[in-house]
């Protein structure tokens, strides 16, 4: 049964005449929903959040004109489950397979774009949904979105381009978005999904010379040496990161040439930092803090910046509640309307003051004794002032073996630089910090370290601070019945991954199944 809100419920008592025919009350009444998101762009990298080097103008109009949150975190930094918190509105640790990177996602979940088109919405996506992995037996890998039934939607990826530089995909999204548009019924809202797959690698190398940059422009963070080859990476890395600003204007130009951009709930965002070691896939503040803007015409009071913590599962009930639907039964995140219809910033809700995170397998490539494709978990509180982090296997490596290439970070002109470096080098630090092995826990305070350098998990002075965020981070886990909190988390390590080809020749067994072993596992426990 449909649950609408009582604002709704209102409008139908005082527009009887209207109501004679729904579809049309719907359109009139209802906002149209524009999901935005990056691949692998880094909060730091929108020039509304402080970036001089990349410049975003149209994700900082949907800023401007609308909000900016500040703690926008997603739960798990990586693509396909970062993706999957989005389209369930679920913590990743309560997703199974999902929790993890390249699963085999059920068919189970219940996805908010279907949501609502089971209510009236014309629904579709373009570019990059959820993914990577299989869904419905296709795999949804960077370049096979051409398939149908993407939990983000159905596929509009008609349209293509001749992209400026190579790494930069052909799809056309604003172009795809706008056909969308001219095939919308004029009595239906929409929901669609505008998944750019930029700025993830490979990128064109030494492309800003290309396009007349300066590399003194370019910030390089303290996690890294400042060099020339890392400069030139960061700056090829910005090129890809403004091709996806400029679809956001395009895409905004779209709904203004229809008038639709007024009845229309833009959210922007990217799935986790920058595709660059020590960011991607690491629980760190840059891997897993998000950029986030919304932009709904006079709904929200515009310039307005908000501190309250939300996370990737907060956006599907968001969803749900601003198109007057209660958020489906498997969803746990919260609402976040209430910040957006506020005329308040700063902290509106004081409960908001921390966000949970956590990690199992993203990439391949880790062996622990007999069992191949393990993950690195790990659990984290952040809060305003500090970051701890529960690492459960610190005797594995956290970005995968050496002898496997440190597989959970992606090839870079960086990655090679660091990874060649000798012990006795001067910057061999840079390389321990990205790729070495890390302790059980680890206790960052972000005001004063924000690029996470100094552990001060060991150190008395602490010692209260750490031991209140373990338990707050327990506590929170265990409500929400993590299995890795309650001592099942071996169950992450064997769902099996489905990239099963590029295992067996990692691993050079060509008889390795990952399915028949996880069947054989779980068929064990019993």
């Amino acid at each position: 049964m449909k649950q609408y809100t009582p604002f709704l419920l209102l409008l139908s008592f005082f527009s009887i005449p209207i109501l004679a025919d729904p579809p049309l009350a719907a359109s009139l009444s209802r906002p149209n929903i524009l999901f935005i998101i990056a691949d692998d762009a880094s909060r730091n990298s929108m020039s509304v959040y402080g970036s001089t080097y990349v410049k975003t103008p149209n994700f900082d109009r949907i800023a401007n004109e609308g909000l900016l949150f500040t703690n926008a975190y997603n739960c798990n930094p990586k693509c396909a489950p970062a993706r999957a918190c989005l389209v369930t509105g679920r913590y990743s640790w309560q997703l199974e397979e999902a929790t993890n990177h390249n699963p085999f996602l059920s068919d189970k979940w219940a996805f908010y774009p279907y949501l609502l088109e089971e209510d009236g919405y014309f629904v579709g996506f373009t570019g990059k949904g959820w993914g990577p992995g299989v869904f419905k037996g296709v795999h949804r890998g960077r370049d096979q979105f051409l398939t149908p039934e993407n939990p983000a939607g159905h596929p509009y990826n008609e349209k293509t381009l001749k992209a400026p530089y190579r790494g930069i995909g052909k799809g056309d999204y604003a172009g795809n978005f706008e056909l969308f548009l001219d095939k919308k019924p004029d009595d239906q809202p929409f929901c669609f999904w505008l998944g750019t797959k930029e700025p993830h690698r490979g990128y064109e190398k030494d492309s800003w010379k290309k396009d007349g940059r300066d590399l003194d422009d370019v910030v390089v963070q303290d996690f890294y040496p400042d060099n020339e080859t890392i400069r030139g990476d960061l700056a090829d890395y910005a090129i890809e990161v403004e091709w996806f600003d400029t679809h956001i204007g395009q895409a905004l130009a779209a709904l203004e040439e229809r008038s639709m951009l007024e009845n229309t709930l833009v959210i922007a965002t990217s799935d986790h930092g920058m595709p660059f070691p020590r960011i991607k896939g690491q629980i760190y503040d840059e891997g897993f803090r998000v950029p986030l803007a919304a932009r709904w015409g006079a709904k929200i009071k515009p310039g307005r910046v908000v501190t309250d913590f939300v996370t990737f599962p907060d956006v599907a009930p968001t969803i749900m509640d601003a198109v007057g639907l209660a958020p489906h039964d498997q969803m746990t995140g919260s609402s976040f309307l209430y910040a957006l219809l506020s005329e308040e910033e700063g902290r509106i809700d004081t409960s908001r003051d921390h966000t949970l995170l956590g990690k199992e397998r993203h990439d391949t490539g880790r062996v622990d004794g007999d069992v191949f494709s393990v993950g690195y978990p790990a659990r984290a509180l952040r809060d305003d002032r500090f970051l701890y982090v529960r690492n459960f296997k610190p005797h594995r490596w956290p970005v995968g073996n050496p002898e496997y290439g440190y597989t959970n970070t992606d090839g870079s002109p960086t990655k090679s630089y660091l990874t060649n470096l000798d012990e006795g080098h001067p910057d061999y630090r840079y390389f321990e910090w990205s790729f070495g092995k890390r302790p059980a826990e680890e206790l960052y305070d972000i005001v004063e370290d924000p690029h996470c350098l100094a552990n001060l998990a060991t150190s008395p002075e602490y010692r209260d601070v750490k031991e209140a965020m373990r338990v707050r981070m327990e506590k929170g886990l265990t409500a929400q019945e993590d299995p890795r909190i309650l001592g099942d988390g071996e169950i992450f390590d064997r769902y099996p991954n489905s990239r099963i080809d590029p295992q067996r020749k990692t691993y050079n067994n060509p008889d390795y199944d990952p399915v028949k072993d996880f069947e054989r596992w779980k068929n064990a426990q019993h």
